[in-house]
């Protein structure tokens, strides 16, 4: 499948706990577009992977595991993905220690981004989209003009994702993240880079929107900016 979508697709790539999530849910709200998180997506092959008892670190049969599964991806009532994987939804347990402990293991192994990478691209086919992710620019949708990053420093990374309740290490999964050999962590060289330590969700929706409008995106007329929490 292409990486040149059929649609309009804005892509939104950060490190953990930059707050890219909430900015492409309130940037997809805002623009009547699809939301997909592709880092949910990871988290449910991470899921999968330690349902059948498999060892995260083992690629062989990791991707093994993934290309035995039966993935249905789809959109719900809020246009935001969904994974199902072997017919069951793991959306409740996506935030699990354990996944928190082993996506990025699993999200390291060549064979399982392509499976998603397959599915992710297969949403550019029906919808107009806001992708977020780590590799949207640079591996998945390397042709879309509409390219963002979203950054904020270390110290406010690490009190987010401790208000996320979530413990690992930002700088141990910025290291992981972007040493992998496959799509590792980068900002795309015609992303524009949004460091979101000292902005609220809207302020950086706001610079995303006057950054599409400079670059003759069609927006809508009026474009409702309501408040998101991160």
């Amino acid at each position: 499948m292409s990486s040149s979508p059929s649609r309009l697709v804005i892509a939104i790539d950060g490190p953990a706990a930059s707050g890219k999530s909430s900015v492409a849910r309130a940037l997809g709200r805002a623009l009547g577009f699809a939301y997909v998180n592709t880092g949910a997506m990871y988290r449910a092959a991470t899921w999968l992977v330690l349902h059948h008892r498999v060892d995260p670190h083992d690629e062989a049969a990791v991707a093994g595991t993934l290309e035995a599964a039966e993935i249905r991806c789809g959109l719900d009532w809020r246009h935001h993905s969904t994974v199902l994987m072997d017919g069951v939804d793991p959306e409740p347990f996506l935030r699990d220690a354990a996944i928190n402990d082993n996506v990025s293991a699993v999200s390291t192994v060549a064979r399982v981004r392509e499976i998603l990478v397959r599915a992710q691209r297969a949403f550019a086919e029906e919808h107009d989209l806001v992708m977020e992710g780590r590799d949207i620019g640079s591996a998945v949708f390397p042709r879309t003009p509409y390219k963002f990053y979203i950054d904020a420093s270390p110290e406010i990374r690490a009190q987010r994702r401790a208000a996320q309740g979530e413990g690992d290490s930002v700088a141990t999964r910025d290291k992981i993240d972007s040493t992998r050999r496959t799509s590792p962590l980068v900002i795309a060289e015609d992303a524009h880079v949004i460091d979101s330590s000292r902005l609220t969700i809207e302020g950086v929706v706001g610079e995303i929107i006057g950054r599409l409008r400079l670059k003759g995106f069609p927006l809508p007329k009026t474009i409702p900016l309501g408040r998101e929490e991160r």
